[in-house]
């Protein structure tokens, strides 16, 4: 059967170009009738068009139907959710029965059936005429529809089976969702046009191919005929200066408008170039996804998308796994991003078998593949935006990889064309990974990477440019390692930068866990997760992830000395004048002077003015703005930012105190009392230490822990080194390794309590079954009414594992829920994220201190924190660090933030945990990459930290 065919289709019309036509087309969008059976075999009397569908439910087109009530979804990243048997599929196939009746204007002849994406085999019907049927989901398709077209009421009906032979070739790392999820439209545009545009010496150079005559009023071009080549003074085409011309090409029955721009893609010396200068990729992977509609994303959605990426520094796209809907590509021709468009093929699946049978080198399947790099680029072709044709993802290696390559390269030599899954590079024009490692980056960057087998292909492959497709997997509290991969695109010209893994959190809206993901509707086989790996979270709110993104991929840079600040441009085509820089003094986070700066249009040095003195920390800090509305963001949009310490002596990170000698730890107690001393000698030992402070606090007099603190009852600090695992410690296997040394589960020891100078409480803290441990001696000395804590802690034994975290835990009342600090933010921040986070006084709630990942995980920590305030409506606590520390506060335990599965799993309690750390391990990439670089491992050895407690009134600051 048709189902099980090898064949892409029938009755297809040739593949063109999508254009602005201004031929008659009618939008066959809207309610449709439909109907879903469990199976595949069914008779076709419902595509006649009397037959009485009154009983069917209605579907909106376009659409998934499982979004609607209609089956469920499913999520698998790798393996197909059926037997891997091709070209066979289950019988259990749920199969969707669409009508739609329209009526045919007075006086309209012929025209074109026109489906934009239709997952995964459609079969089409006219008026009771079978057209053919479709695969290549992501990819239109036309059929002749002028024969069987009548006089007013006409009906269109189409069957659409989720499973095919062609779900093996659409193996994408997302959710199963057939449908007619793309626009349906019956046009009488006929028109095909490829324009050619490049651009060097400062002209542009024109042509193009098809029938008509091409006029471009604004460059003065009028009665261009086919296949003649004109040069013209034009403005060249980048992502960052997206100069479009309207072309008109006048056919025999219609015009067509193509947005032309003039840009070159070249390769020279192993370098990428666009218009003969180094192109530098900043970009993400992007699905087409929408919480509530799927691959359905409307067109605001899309606009939206690019606007947030534009106002995050990124530049280019890549169309993971498949050509997106066309709008996408004019929006980025518009605004500018660079686009690898990617062919709709992945057969990754074939992986978990050995890459048996695996379609890319089984000959059966090579029209197929053609079929659908053919569509794509015929589709796309016209676009200056799509600098790069891809020809798939993850679908191993084979003979038909050449085919579509070869027929890409005679179509349109203008392009490289890119493809990671083979890294021999046989048929690619550019080396292609993901997920390398820094260090291997920096030795492809050299040149000295592993060589390839076969001397030809090595030399071949070490003269192309080479990029990242995927690194960086942002998946929930990360990703780490950015700046540090930034660093290496910058440094050596060979690398051309990469796509961070990926746009958005592919969570579906769930009436119960807000947002779902694999095996949250009852899948047999899924990947959890997984799905859940954006640097926006599903309503497009931007994570900290994106944030610390726009931070790496600043176009203009910073440095600061001596009454000088040197401002550097690093745009690839154009200069700093279109922004405007301003500077803000400010003294423990309060603004006290602001004025703005003149810099040249090349970038350079800037002299400061004599800046005011002050007697605390002053911090300057440099932004860059952009001076007038661009279409991407309006004037005053924040493009970068730099920062510096005016005043003397920089503090240290928190974990700079790591290695150090535990200074105190052997000074001698004049009195010791052990686990038996008296609550009134515990306290004694506090109040004679300082000068009232000890009023309103008790100690535990068996454990020598803090119970009341000026008056607030607490839970008093004591070491904690267990977080919550992030998806990286998960899927990187770290989270396995803490709890099999049994981090999470901590035993706290007191080997005694001694009074003397204050209160010294010795402990040893270790988890069981293993003689692994820490010693802590926690110090409490009251002082100038408030008091202070010292914590010194010895690793006892043989530690190879990393922590977690080093810090103390407490807990206050439920009321203190407003925090306000200076330090790091406003954003969080750990070792190896928070470029985004800068030094300022910043104030929010313990609500809006959470990240909302969602898969619920360590985050909201807070950074480099001078002090902070916890406040009431009654009063507050102040934590000062010396010299800082890192902060979070929850209204949830970390056990209980541990064993959430989704967001509403949180139930806020009766009290707000606050962590005061010294250090954390850092975030890294491990869910899919390198784990947590060497510098930004959290280490056992011996360390001192000190914190201090002071009351303040309801209103202070």
């Amino acid at each position: 059967m048709d189902l099980e065919n090898f064949a892409p289709g029938s009755g297809h019309l040739d593949p063109r170009a999508a254009l602005r036509s201004d031929a008659p087309t009618l939008d066959l969008n809207g309610d449709w009738r439909f109907r879903l059976s469990p199976g595949a075999n069914l008779p076709d009397d419902f595509a006649d068009p009397g037959y009485d569908d009154s009983a069917w439910d209605s579907l909106p087109v376009p659409s998934h139907w499982q979004l609607h009530g209609h089956g469920s979804p499913a999520y698998t990243n790798v393996v197909y959710p059926f037997p891997v048997d091709p070209p066979h599929v289950p019988n259990e196939n749920p199969t969707g029965d669409h009508r739609r009746a329209f009526d045919l204007p007075e006086g309209w002849t012929g025209g074109r059936l026109r489906f934009e994406g239709v997952e995964s085999f459609a079969r089409v019907w006219l008026n009771g005429h079978e057209l053919g049927f479709s695969t290549g989901s992501r990819l239109p398709v036309e059929f002749d529809a002028g024969p069987w077209l009548v006089p007013g009421r006409n009906v269109l009906a189409v069957r659409v089976h989720q499973w095919s032979a062609a779900s093996y070739l659409e193996d994408q790392d997302m959710w199963w969702l057939p449908g007619i999820f793309r626009d349906v439209s019956l046009t009488r545009s006929a028109a095909d046009v490829f324009v050619h545009a490049s651009y060097a010496d400062g002209r542009g150079t024109l042509s193009f191919d098809g029938p008509g005559r091409l006029a471009i009023a604004e460059l003065g071009i009028a009665d261009l005929a086919p296949g003649t080549e004109i040069t013209v003074d034009a403005e060249p085409w980048t992502a960052e200066t997206p100069r479009l011309y309207e072309a008109v090409v006048t056919l025999p029955g219609e015009s067509v408008r193509v947005r032309v721009g003039f840009r070159t893609i070249s390769i020279e010396d192993g370098v990428l170039l666009a218009n003969g200068r180094p192109l530098l990729l900043k970009g993400v992977n992007r699905h087409e996804f929408h919480p509530e509609h799927g691959r359905a994303v409307p067109y605001e959605t899309m606009r939206a998308d690019i606007l947030l990426m534009k106002r995050h520094n990124v530049n280019a796209v890549r169309t993971s796994h498949y050509p997106p809907h066309p709008d996408f590509l004019d929006l980025c021709d518009e605004l500018g991003l660079w686009v690898i468009d990617e062919c709709d093929l992945e057969t990754h699946g074939f992986g978990e078998v050995g890459w048996r049978g695996n379609p890319t080198d089984d000959p059966r399947w090579a029209e197929a593949l053609l079929d659908r790099m053919r569509r794509m680029v015929e589709r796309d072709k016209n676009h200056p935006s799509v600098i790069m044709w891809s020809l798939g993802n993850e679908a191993g290696v084979g003979r038909n990889l050449a085919v579509m390559a070869d027929w890409t390269r005679q179509r349109d030599p203008s392009r490289p064309i890119h493809y990671e899954g083979d890294r021999s590079c046989a048929v690619t024009d550019v080396y292609s990974r993901m997920y390398a490692s820094h260090t291997e980056v920096e030795a492809i960057g050299q040149g000295v990477e592993e060589p390839l087998p076969d001397p030809e292909l090595d030399a071949r492959r070490r003269a192309m440019p080479f990029l990242q497709c995927e690194y960086a997997h942002a998946m929930g509290n990360g990703p780490g390692g950015l700046a540090d991969y930034q660093e290496l695109f910058e440094r050596y010209p060979r690398l051309a930068g990469g796509f961070i893994w990926e746009w958005i959190d592919h969570g579906l809206a769930h009436p119960t866990f807000e947002y779902a993901y694999g095996g949250d509707y009852g899948e047999p086989v899924h990947d959890g997760n997984f799905v859940i790996d954006g640097l926006v979270f599903p309503d497009r709110t931007p994570s900290p992830g994106l944030l610390d993104l726009k931070k790496v991929f600043e176009p203009v840079r910073f440095e600061f000395a001596d009454q000088v600040v040197r401002v550097a441009n690093h745009h690839g085509y154009r200069d700093l004048s279109h922004l405007g820089f301003v500077a803000v003094v400010e003294e423990e986070g309060v603004p006290v002077t602001e004025f703005p700066l003149e810099v040249p249009a090349a970038g350079g040095e800037v002299k400061l003015p004599d800046l005011p003195a002050g007697e605390g920390e002053r911090w300057l800090t440099v932004r860059a703005v952009l001076a007038a509305d661009q279409p991407w963001a309006d004037a005053g949009h924040e493009v970068a930012w730099g920062q510096t310490r005016l005043s003397p002596g920089t503090p240290p990170d928190a974990g700079d105190n790591l290695g150090s000698d535990a200074q105190e730890q052997a000074r001698p107690a004049t009195e010791a009392g052990g686990a038996g001393a008296t609550a009134d000698r515990v306290l004694s030992a506090v109040a004679d230490s300082g000068s009232g402070a000890s009023a309103g606090l008790d100690f535990d007099p068996a454990t020598g822990r803090l119970t009341r603190l000026f008056g607030i009852e607490v839970e008093g600090p004591r070491l904690d080194l267990w977080r919550a695992p992030i998806d990286n410690d998960t899927y990187g296997g770290l989270a396995d390794r803490w709890r099999h040394l049994g981090l999470h589960r901590l035993t706290h020891r007191v080997d005694a309590i001694e009074t003397g100078e204050g209160l010294t409480v010795r402990a040893r803290v270790a988890p069981a079954a293993t003689d692994l441990g820490l010693h802590v001696v926690y110090r409490w000395v009251a002082t100038g009414g408030g008091l202070e804590l010292t914590v010194d802690v010895e690793p006892d034994g043989d530690w190879t594992e990393p922590l977690p975290r080093l810090g103390v835990v407490m807990a206050l009342p439920a009321a203190f829920g407003d925090v306000t600090w200076f330090g790091r933010g406003p954003g969080e921040a750990y070792p190896d994220t928070g470029m985004a986070a800068r030094v300022g006084r910043w104030s929010a709630t313990v609500e809006d201190l959470q990240t909302p990942y969602v898969y619920p995980q360590e985050n909201g920590h807070r950074a480099d924190v001078r002090w902070a305030e916890l406040t009431s409506s009654s009063g507050g606590l102040r934590v000062t660090g010396d010299p800082v520390f890192g902060l979070t506060a929850r209204r949830w335990t970390t056990a209980e933030l541990e064993a959430a599965r989704h967001r509403p799993d949180l139930k806020p309690g009766d009290r707000v945990h606050v962590n005061l750390d010294l250090a954390q391990h850092g975030v890294g990439t491990a869910s899919c990459g390198p784990a947590t670089l060497p510098q930004y491992e959290l280490h056992a050895r011996a360390a001192t930290f000190r914190i201090r407690f002071d009351p303040t009134g309801p209103s202070s600051v």
